[in-house]
């Protein structure tokens, strides 16, 4: 994915066929956000300072204070403009899709491609906020659980369908799919590996599908 565009696409209520709406931002909130973006993909998030970010940006410092309240603040909103344009992309992405296993298996793909491609995405996803409460308080953690609650749909259609075996919990896959994917992404994003979005996509749903795909529907499922 790339960079947050210069203004906030906003989802309708629920992310779901809601819609979307555009709000340009004013250019100084423009200019900190691309400021520090730019300063994630060179140094780590606690090594950045609001002086160094106001100075790249070209702005004062009051003005990030003014529009985020702290570096903190700022991080979840850099997050959120991404996590909303994804989730814009992603559900575009899903029209014309039959099938639970092919969903899931373009949702696997999606996640680790962006992984592969946003290196600051997901250093801010996996590195940054989730060790910190507020995270979990916050706009950014309720649009994470919007894109959760699409792969438990899914899950739950396919086992309407047959296609997924009715004995496991959908939350129990849900975790599962999102703990696999984050897993073979990791050492990635922390060591600047490659990540190679297609050849990972078709191992993890060679193992995923093995898993909860019925008995006697064993077959390379969702291709």
């Amino acid at each position: 994915m790339a960079r947050p565009k210069t203004v906030s696409v906003e989802a309708g209520k629920g992310h779901r066929g809601g819609g979307t709406r555009q709000r340009p931002y004013p250019p100084g909130r423009i200019k900190i956000a691309d400021a520090f973006i730019s300063l994630l993909e060179q140094k780590e998030f606690s090594a950045i300072t609001t002086a160094e970010i106001a100075r790249k940006a070209g702005v004062t410092e009051a003005l990030i204070y003014k529009y985020f309240e702290d570096k903190r603040g700022l991080l979840h909103q850099v997050l959120k403009e991404y996590l909303e344009q994804y989730l814009v992309q992603f559900e575009t992405d899903l029209k014309g899709i039959k099938g639970a296993l092919n969903k899931i298996r373009k949702l696997i793909w999606s996640h680790i491609n962006v992984y592969s491609t946003n290196r600051v995405f997901a250093k801010i996803l996996f590195l940054e906020v989730r060790n910190h409460p507020d995270y979990y308080k916050s706009e950014t953690y309720e649009l994470v659980r919007a894109e959760s609650n699409i792969l438990l749909e899914i899950i739950e259609e396919g086992v309407r369908d047959g296609e997924i075996r009715d004995d496991i919990p959908p939350k129990m896959i849900r975790q599962g799919i999102f703990g696999c994917i984050e897993h073979v992404c990791l050492t990635g994003v922390i060591f600047q590996r490659e990540i190679p979005p297609e050849s990972l996509t078709d191992d993890l749903c060679k193992f995923i599908f093995k898993g909860i795909e019925p008995t006697g529907n064993r077959g390379e499922g969702g291709q």
